[in-house]
């Protein structure tokens, strides 16, 4: 899978512009800082949806939450304005990181389960965004989603499919390393030892969507 066709770059790109400055002036930060720290954020989401999504009932769980819950989102008028709305919520709510709401919060806990808070800090040492980090992440959950239920639509894709393409972008992530890479293999070491097993695979099918909801 070529680097330029990867999921990352694809929603990077529509972020570019408009949605990329309202981000960068919700979290007080400059354009080119705020692209760098999205660039980070973007592919340790994805990576980590693609973990959950090898195995079957993990696609089939997250198949069914963009259905159910993203459709909608993805056929209004783009991510522009879905994320205005997620910053309209921040703002609504006084700022001052506070989360957007439970379906933000909902998403990071149902993609991380119980390592929210090691990707949180992983990704504001990574970037600087210090406490800034979860604030962007809860502003990049749902336009992840929703850009995932676009694609699922438009390419037409069943839950096997949707699997396939998100671990091939795992994968991708990975083999590419860097701050992105290197925070997601941290997710992902489950056991701690510093590289993915079996055992790890078996934990990450029982602690990212599975059986939640």
């Amino acid at each position: 899978m070529n680097s330029s066709n990867s999921l990352t770059n694809e929603l990077l790109g529509q972020l570019q512009g408009a949605p990329m400055q309202s981000m960068a002036q919700q979290l007080g930060m400059g354009p080119a800082e705020t692209e760098q720290a999205v660039g980070t954020a973007l592919p340790m989401l994805l990576g980590a949806l693609g973990s959950n999504a090898t195995q079957p009932q993990g696609a089939m769980d997250l198949f069914g939450a963009l259905q159910r819950d993203h459709a909608g989102a993805a056929a209004g008028n783009g991510l522009g304005d879905m994320l205005g709305g997620v910053l309209g919520g921040f703002l609504g709510g006084g700022g001052g990181g506070q989360a957007q709401g439970p379906d933000a919060a909902s998403i990071l806990g149902h993609i991380f389960g119980g390592k929210q808070q090691q990707a949180e800090t992983g990704l504001a040492q990574a970037t600087g965004l210090g406490a800034n980090a979860g604030q962007l992440l809860q502003i990049l959950a749902p336009i992840v989603m929703a850009f995932l239920a676009k694609r699922v639509q438009s390419g037409g894709l069943d839950a096997g499919g949707l699997g396939q393409v998100l671990g091939q972008e795992k994968a991708q992530v990975q083999q590419q390393g860097g701050a992105a890479g290197d925070l997601l293999s941290g997710l992902l070491d489950q056991n701690g030892d510093g590289k993915l097993d079996v055992g790890d695979l078996f934990k990450l099918g029982a602690g990212f969507l599975g059986g939640r909801r």
